[in-house]
């Protein structure tokens, strides 16, 4: 494997899927830049706020991004590279930029509302109900998953290595110091007509020196030092306060400075990969091409797969091997680098109350998800690198999804640039964390737009709703408090014996998103075909996976001693296979029945 080769043609690939397909889809659509947005129309201040095209797409990329394009490719790499590297170009271009794109578009067309409204409007009300339960519970393990993963990043343990507490202590320092300097930067900046040049500049400017000063900071005894407990109840509050308040305030900021973080860890590995290929270190990386369609064991283990038990009696971490099969284990565990439901969510409960223009919808959904197809093909390469210096070095053996990637592309630099390794290895893991944490607060924002959407009838607000309970199940403030104390408490007790369950839900939700704007499209006399092939094979890889997962849990439960995660397992995948059905069902009877009329076009 040439990782600058497989860079070089991912890249060509990419920015032709990007004009050639992007742009065909916005002239099917019929993308008006002169239509004024839901921004502009009903800018409130909170949640619509315009914002110029860079910023968005900086929210929107470090929302969508999270750890889903840096772990499934590690997990996936069990299949070998061909498959993976097909699967995100070909699912990131026809299946994933499409889904993000449809889903802001439709958002964009109904008055920057959820896709839960545009399944009300478009299917009927009971699809809607359905539609926000199965994506607040997708959201909840959102939220309980980002937040222990950010928690054990900043953690510091007593029975840790003094050299883990020191990078989790530098990683805290940085993002405390990155949140408040974001929220002065939205004050600053609010209502000001900056050019965009001098924006970026003093944006890479701000994050070069927050970074160096939560670096050293640690270095001389100036420390925030708690443990993993601890911070899950800090960030708790942190995304009760950051998911109410104003987007201007903390969102919108703190996402655009995050994205510089993100763009330079792409920039990073870009110069890894071209470095230790023209040195000849990245030339004749021997991780396999393709290993078969059954997969016996994990070749890699990212640590955060629920552990399960194979024939042999041997414990297996990564989903993809636990699964076994190539169908639909691969289609399954690379969701972000390819396509993910959760983008739908972002994309139409927060992207597109900020959108200025429609036409800005390409680049920031369309592209946006191709970024993260990029960032998957990247952690391919880290994969490869990895492979050979475990197979060098078993003794240093890179193990985990974080030291996967940020040891592999460290270590690529490192090869340029001798002694680099432990501060790159340090940012990498440092951008790894602002994936997540700029995650958190967007799930539970969104989260709580669905808790207060399954409450609402058609054409209904919540400021529709004068009294009686209702009125108390649609307060954001209430909604927003029970999702973060069901998210933070899953996080602490257990969240990883369910978690098996998150990738096909996950993905099912993308299903669902393709069926909601398919179904649109054809109400609004425009053409849906597009969608039809990747909407059916998505749903009925997620259900092939859902009834592959309930099978096993079944048989963990039939060997006795199981505690409770089989069980939910086994009726939470039951009641997903159940929605699902009720959902095409309900939705491929709105498709039969479309004349053409046009609805919210």
């Amino acid at each position: 494997m040439n990782a600058l080769i497989i860079f070089l043609v991912a890249m060509v690939i990419l920015v032709i899927g990007y004009v050639c397909y992007g742009g065909w889809l916005a002239k099917q659509w019929g993308v008006d830049p002169k239509r004024p947005t839901p921004a502009h129309e009903l800018e409130d201040g909170v949640d619509y706020v315009p914002a110029p095209p860079y910023v968005v797409l900086g929210h929107h990329f470090s929302s969508i991004a999270g750890a889903g394009p840096i772990n499934g490719p590690i997990q996936a790499a069990v299949f070998g590279w061909v498959p993976v590297l097909l699967w995100v170009l070909v699912g990131g271009i026809f299946f994933g930029a499409m889904h993000d794109f449809g889903a802001l578009f439709a958002s964009l067309r109904h008055k920057g509302q959820t896709l839960a409204v545009v399944v009300a409007e478009n299917i009927d009300n009971t699809a809607k109900k359905l539609f926000c339960i199965f994506a607040y519970l997708t959201l909840l393990l959102v939220v309980a998953a980002f937040a222990s993963i950010v928690a054990n990043t900043f953690a510091v343990s007593a029975s840790a290595a003094p050299a883990t507490n020191l990078a989790n202590e530098q990683t805290a320092m940085i993002s405390v110091i990155f949140i408040g300097v974001a929220v002065v930067y939205g004050f600053v900046t609010r209502g000001r007509n900056i050019p965009g040049p001098v924006n970026i500049v003093s944006a890479i400017i701000l994050i070069v020196i927050m970074v160096a000063i939560g670096y050293n900071l640690p270095l001389m005894g100036i420390a925030i030092s708690l443990d993993y407990d601890t911070w899950m109840i800090i960030l708790g509050v942190y995304i009760l306060v950051a998911s109410v308040a104003p987007v201007w305030i903390l969102l919108q900021p703190r996402d655009y400075l995050s994205s510089y973080l993100l763009y330079g860890m792409i920039i990073l590995a870009v110069i890894g990969i071209v470095g230790a290929s023209i040195m000849g270190a990245a030339t004749d990386l021997q991780i396999p091409a393709f290993t078969g369609f059954v997969a016996s064991n994990a070749a890699f283990d990212a640590s955060t797969g629920q552990q399960l038990v194979d024939e042999a009696g041997k414990t297996i971490t990564n989903k993809a091997a636990a699964s076994g099969f190539l169908f639909p284990a691969l289609f399954i565990t690379i969701a972000c680098g390819a396509i993910s439901g959760f983008h739908s969510l972002v994309a139409s409960g927060t992207t597109s109350k900020q959108l200025d223009k429609e036409t800005d919808a390409k680049p920031i959904a369309y592209g946006g998800m191709l970024l993260e197809c990029v960032l998957a093909v990247l952690t391919l390469c880290a994969i490869g690198y990895a492979y050979k210096w475990n197979a060098v070095h078993p003794d240093q053996a890179l193990k985990g999804a974080t030291a996967i990637f940020g040891g592999g592309i460290a270590h690529m630099i490192d090869d340029i640039i001798p002694g680099s390794y432990s501060i790159l290895n340090s940012l990498l893991v440092l951008t790894y964390s602002a994936f997540c944490l700029t995650s958190l607060d967007t799930a539970t924002r969104l989260a709580r737009f669905m808790f207060q959407e399954f409450w609402l009838e058609p054409g209904q607000t919540p400021k529709d709703i004068k009294e009686g309970w209702k009125k108390v199940m649609v307060n954001p403030y209430f909604a927003t408090i029970l999702t973060v104390v069901l998210g933070i408490l899953l996080g602490m007790t257990g969240y990883a014996k369910i978690w098996g369950l998150f990738g096909a839900a996950n993905q099912l939700l993308a299903g669902i998103g393709l069926l909601a704007v398919a179904t649109w499209l054809g109400n609004a006399g425009k053409n849906n075909r597009m969608f039809l092939i990747p909407m059916a094979f998505m749903i009925v890889v997620t259900i092939a996976s859902l009834a592959i997962t309930v099978k096993n849990q079944i048989g963990m439960i039939a060997a006795g001693g199981a505690d409770w995660g089989p069980y939910a397992q086994t009726i939470l995948g039951i009641l997903l296979i159940v929605l699902a059905v009720v959902l095409v069902i309900e939705g491929v009877q709105t498709l039969k029945n479309q004349k053409g009329k046009k609805v919210n076009a």
